[in-house]
């Protein structure tokens, strides 16, 4: 009996293992993209599934322009903490790794490049746009190369050198990051990279030593979730701005118009949009005043008559707030100066156009009801001394005369107050047969 619980109880701890997930493959993340909160969420989720796979190691192939510092810092914090060896290959050729990339590269346990690749140009980059102060300069400058150093030193690469790139801007090819100790080897292609890497010992950032075997393993691809995908797509500063834009001007049709409902939705539902990507982006506050400015002046354009120059202003404002609206190092996170002119220009012109159009229907006579009769002329019926009754449109009215109006006189209506009509003698006496008595279709009621 007791020696058939052993064998129960070893069966169990057998199934156990087996059931553990284990994968000996190579996981990789594909980041061909700046460096934002969508990519670092993408990549924290990539290095956690490899670690649940039990990966023999993570393949970030990377190609960026650079991005935020924040995102940065998080990414490097991932690769640190990884359980599984990060390899970082700055592929394919004609990629780059510079600014924010430069740091992630350096954060691997092995880092890679393809012939024709360059990397560096780390160098701090005042978001404010204007001329950073010197003091301030100084201690961004050294709280980012501490970054650095801090890591690049355990990784057994140049600190001296890796520092230059925040320092002095310095960039560097393939070739020369290779033969500088930046890197750990150049490969052309994933299969080469891997082959290369088969049987060497890597030392981790905990101090432990590990033996890659990657020569031959299967390369397991990780895509983006439809959620990555359409926040990647709408945290393009270019998009965020066009919807931001569109959504203020369907309002602004929408109360122009009320009633029309579908602008109000359409404007509800891009304006949405464009907060949920812009949380995730640094903004300036400042830069949507301008854009709120601009639909003011463009209102102000249609009302007074200021021969474009209110309009032209509600331009320039759209303009600059579009420019200036994401607070970002790299202009591939900056909206377009061509974006910011082919949503202000059109939108300036349609937006002036409409609210001319709801001012001339505001001052134009009321045609309609009672105070469409305001100004018309008609024929007296009877004696107006004062009171008496007109023919106006067909229609018999009680009607009062300051002046005595003799019957068959034409009258012109000056007032309407409830259902008698206030009316003065016309200049010109009625022709016969203009009173339009045919047709009449109101009581005197």
């Amino acid at each position: 009996m007791r020696l058939r619980l052993h064998w129960m109880t070893a069966l169990l701890l057998l199934a156990c293992l087996l059931a553990v997930p284990c994968a000996a493959d190579v996981f990789k993340i594909d980041v061909d993209s700046p460096i934002h909160p969508i990519a670092e969420e993408y990549i924290a989720r990539g290095i956690q599934q490899a670690e649940r796979r039990h990966s023999e190691a993570v393949l970030i192939e990377l190609n960026t322009p650079g991005g935020l510092v924040d995102s940065t810092r998080e990414i490097v914090e991932k690769i640190l903490a990884s359980h599984v060896p990060v390899i970082v290959y700055v592929a394919p050729s004609g990629a780059r790794a510079a600014s924010a990339g430069f740091f992630i590269l350096e954060s691997a346990d092995v880092a890679a490049m393809a012939p024709g690749t360059n990397t560096g140009a780390s160098h701090p980059v005042s978001l404010t746009g204007g001329k950073m102060d010197e003091v301030m300069k100084t201690k961004i400058e050294n709280d980012t190369a501490a970054f650095l150093r801090s890591y690049v030193s355990k990784r057994g690469r140049n600190v001296q050198l890796a520092e230059s790139a925040v320092l002095k801007s310095t960039s560097w090819t393939d070739q020369e990051a290779l033969s500088n100790h930046l890197i750990d080897l150049v490969a052309p292609n994933e299969q080469e990279l891997l082959r290369q890497l088969d049987g060497r010992v890597v030392k981790r950032f905990d101090g432990s030593s590990v033996t890659l075997h990657t020569a031959g393993q299967p390369i397991t691809e990780f895509d983006v979730t439809l959620r990555e995908r359409v926040l990647g797509w709408l945290m393009d500063p270019n998009i965020s701005f066009l919807l931001l834009a569109l959504g203020a001007f369907a309002i602004y049709a929408e109360m122009s118009h009320p009633g029309a409902v579908v602008p109000g939705v359409v404007g509800v539902l891009c304006i949405l949009l464009a907060v949920f990507a812009l949380n995730l982006l640094p903004v300036r506050f400042a830069a949507i005043t301008l854009i709120l400015a601009a639909f003011v002046l463009f209102a102000l354009e249609a009302k007074f008559a200021t021969h474009g120059v209110l309009g032209i202003g509600g331009i320039v404002a759209m303009t600059l707030g579009g420019l200036l609206l994401i607070d970002a190092p790299i202009p591939q996170m900056q909206v377009h100066l061509l974006t910011a002119l082919g949503v202000s220009v059109p939108m300036g012109v349609i937006t002036v156009f409409l609210m001319n159009l709801a001012l001339r229907a505001r001052r134009n006579k009321v045609v309609t009801g009672p105070q469409g009769l305001v100004g018309e002329t008609g024929v007296a019926q009877t004696d107006l001394a004062p009171v008496g009754t007109v023919l106006v449109h067909g229609e018999l009215w009680r009607a009062r005369s300051r002046q005595t109006v003799a019957n068959g006189e034409q009258v012109r209506v000056a007032r309407v107050d409830g259902l008698q009509l206030e009316v003065e003698p016309a200049a010109e006496p009625a022709a016969p047969g203009d009173s339009g008595v045919a047709g009449s279709s109101r009581s005197i009621s």
